[in-house]
């Protein structure tokens, strides 16, 4: 199937097409680039949600459970499930049909299971432009349900338009986590499996850390309760973010952050294209292998190396 086939095929959202683009991006092939030119004019519709939260908090039954729950209002639904990698292959570990049973056969859900890759922030490279081919399929949320690797994971805030922070009482580490910075990133917080022992004090803990806040913003996170596996406090952190949602398109934050998305995204990407024709640039330089003798011979240093190397493309 050529690109221009799957473009099409992405836009009318069929499955296969979907599947096969998301393939494309994931593994950088060369037609990955042009595909998100076409695809990127059709973004900017999906609403995108992020759950963020230690293993073992439950995530991937809230965001089932909140799936399903808008499924029944008629909404299509895009997940990209951030997995930890296989030290073996690179492929993800957690197989999404097997944790997300009750939403694998919805015919209007579409789920991707993503490695990190040894990625920082327990997103993938790829989940962004997965994020932009779901949004364009004509899906009306986009979540993202990133490994849980702790305060790294800041980087869901640079994709998700709300933020979810999953944590459970009994954990140990759930208030640490949250002072070491990921409180920054929550605008919602969502005690999981709250029936247990413990539940309380860990709500009261975050109350008393967003009091202690010395540059509180103008939306103040909210904290729902739930119990993922009965299906209890769906309807309320559906609630939440639908508030939020309202709140930050009425106070016109929803356009400031996308932008701000995008800002940092195009960095991303000019980094990444420069390092990429550095290292090739390298690879084919014998002048380096050259330098690198000089310094292994300590007759120069590795920071004047630097200077020599990218000295010339300052000067441009």
């Amino acid at each position: 199937m050529h690109t221009e086939q799957l473009i099409d095929g992405v836009l009318k959202g069929n499955i296969r097409a979907i599947a096969r683009l998301i393939s494309i991006v994931e593994n950088e092939l060369p037609e990955a680039a042009q595909a998100m030119r076409s695809i990127f004019p059709h973004t900017g519709n999906a609403y995108t949600i992020g759950f963020t939260g230690p293993p073992g908090a439950g995530k991937s039954t809230l965001v089932d459970k909140v799936t399903l729950t808008l499924c029944r209002q008629g909404k299509k639904v895009g997940i990209v499930a951030v997995d930890p990698s296989s030290p073996f292959s690179g492929g993800a570990l957690l197989g999404d049909r097997i944790r997300m049973r009750d939403i694998s056969l919805e015919k209007d859900v579409f789920i991707r299971s993503l490695s990190t890759r040894g990625n920082m922030g327990g997103l993938s490279r790829a989940a962004g432009d997965i994020a932009k081919i779901l949004d364009a399929s004509g899906k009306d949320a986009v979540i993202i349900e990133t490994v849980g690797v702790g305060q790294d994971e800041v980087d869901i805030f640079r994709t998700a338009d709300t933020s979810v922070l999953v944590l459970m009482p009994g954990a140990g580490d759930d208030i640490q986590s949250i002072k070491a910075g990921i409180m920054e990133i929550a605008d919602i917080f969502v005690v999981n499996k709250s029936d247990r022992e413990g539940a309380d004090g860990l709500i009261k803990s975050i109350q008393q850390l967003l009091d202690s806040n010395p540059n509180p913003g103008p939306w103040r996170p909210p904290i729902v309760r739930s119990i993922a596996v009965q299906g209890e406090g769906i309807d309320e952190l559906l609630s939440a973010v639908q508030s939020h949602r309202e709140f930050l398109v009425a106070g016109g934050f929803l356009a400031a952050r996308r932008k701000e998305r995008l800002r940092a995204e195009i960095i991303r990407l000019v980094e990444r294209r420069i390092s990429k024709l550095i290292q090739t640039q390298l690879r084919h330089n014998g002048r380096f292998d050259a330098l690198m003798e000089k310094v292994i011979a300590r007759e120069e240093d590795p920071y004047s190396c630097i200077d020599r190397i990218v000295g010339p493309l300052e000067k441009e």
